[in-house]
């Protein structure tokens, strides 16, 4: 027989190679990663331990804007000493007028210890959307025994 892969019995090297399985092994990867991502950003239950942590040093002599929100849900915005009550929706605009009015301003979130963790999120996403690309957390030192 002589046929195309019959030589008479002299096999010819090949000068391809077959990727077909590395494409299959590397879309089975890709599907799986695209399965398991969104499970690594969920979070689980732990008591996270306190710790002493370190003031942070600023080079600028400007006062932060602090945005806080209270035990009761409540937004409040600070600069300068001077502290108002604002919605969340507003909330945003106000922090991107004093950010283009002074570029640059560092912005603190103050949360109360017991705010649900969603409304401190919450928070600090509509910063987010303002543009605020740098955002710090205010805590405070744990009790000395």
């Amino acid at each position: 027989m002589h046929g195309p892969f019959n030589r008479g019995g002299r096999r010819k090297p090949m000068g391809e190679i077959n990727v077909v399985p590395f494409i299959d092994v590397m879309l089975v990867l890709l599907v799986i990663f695209m399965i398991t991502a969104p499970m690594l950003t969920q979070g689980v239950q732990i008591e996270l331990p306190q710790v002493t942590s370190e003031p942070i040093d600023s080079q600028e002599d400007r006062d932060p804007i602090i945005v806080s929100v209270d035990r009761e849900g409540a937004y409040y915005l600070s600069v300068g000493g001077e502290e108002m009550a604002v919605d969340l929706e507003e909330l945003g605009d106000r922090v991107l007028i004093l950010l283009d009015q002074q570029p640059g301003t560092p912005v603190m979130v103050r949360g109360d210890r017991f705010v649900p963790y969603g409304e401190v999120v919450t928070l600090m996403s509509t910063l987010q959307v303002s543009g605020v690309t740098n955002v710090g957390l205010i805590s405070e030192p744990p009790p000395r025994d």
